[in-house]
């Protein structure tokens, strides 16, 4: 069998040196789970997508880590959406993900190819006390650095991502974690995706509401995820629930800045139903 293309996209930034790598297989319906395991183990990045089908103008689309399937990745989303652009033209494009079905919305502007997805329908839990605990102990962060604005939660928009929000900028930028003891940790919650850590940054203009985010997420060379597409779209839920916003809301989230690769996620958030993510995306040569 001769080996699909796969091709590399940089999402949620327009330079190729900024926003989350991810890998994109648009003719991936000969390869088994396997080999798909294989091709996003040796491309390395946090995901790679797979375009396994399409029928009625839906595409079954599959995700990858180093290390295992994951549910929902929302910068290989984008990511595959502007693909398709590109070789067919903007436009709608319906992915059939193992978490449900996910509409892209595609279009042109000054910047190049944008690309939205809504997200399934977000929900949020308390956190077990003993899973914070060990949360916090894991990142070295007291209660007392939380954001009292913004209670723990964990959020699902397509994966489950426990949200903390750090209230000063210095613990924000200092919280280290062993890489080894996170993914173990992880593992042991089943939470196949990111940890989303938070700050607050001023409002942007226009009084939209802004983050920063750090996402660990330790799977081979990589230990925080520059973009995380899904866990934007379960902020937007999680802010929602809270009641931290007043729909419909526009939410920026700035990320990558401590792993070099700077991106932006723009975040709105209807009354009611899924959250919409949307950012750009650029081949990497």
């Amino acid at each position: 069998m001769t080996r699909p293309r796969v091709l590399r996209y940089a999402a949620f930034a327009d330079d190729p040196d900024g926003g989350n790598p991810a890998g994109v297989v648009l003719d991936a319906g000969g390869l088994d789970d396997a080999e798909m395991q294989r091709i996003a183990t040796e491309v390395g990045y946090s995901e790679t997508a797979f375009v396994t089908d399409e029928s009625g103008g839906t595409r079954v689309i599959r995700y990858f880590s180093p290390v295992a399937e994951v549910p929902f990745c929302g910068h290989a989303t984008i990511a595959t959406a502007i693909a398709i652009a590109e070789r067919d033209g903007p436009g709608s494009v319906r992915f059939a993900t193992p978490v449900g079905e996910v509409v892209i919305e595609t279009a042109a502007n000054g910047a190049g190819l944008r690309a939205a997805f809504t997200s399934v329908e977000p929900a949020t839990e308390h956190f077990p006390e003993f899973v914070l605990e060990a949360l916090l102990e894991l990142i070295g962060v007291d209660r007392t650095d939380l954001d009292e604005r913004y209670p723990p939660r964990i959020a699902f928009a397509g994966n489950r991502h426990p949200v903390l929000v750090i209230a000063r900028p210095a613990v924000f930028d200092a919280f280290t974690f062993d890489p080894g003891a996170a993914r173990a940790f992880m593992d042991a919650q089943e939470w196949p995706a990111t940890i989303t850590v938070l700050h607050r940054l001023p409002d942007g203009p226009g009084a939209v509401l802004r983050f920063e985010a750090r996402n660990i997420f330790p799977v081979g060379r990589i230990t925080e995820d520059p973009a995380t597409g899904a866990a934007a779209a379960a902020v937007g839920g999680y802010l929602r629930d809270l009641g931290a916003v007043t729909p419909p809301a526009r939410v920026l989230i700035e990320q990558g800045r401590h792993v070099g690769r700077p991106s932006e996620l723009t975040v709105d958030i209807p009354e009611h139903g899924g959250i919409v993510v949307s950012g750009h995306a650029v081949p990497i040569s």
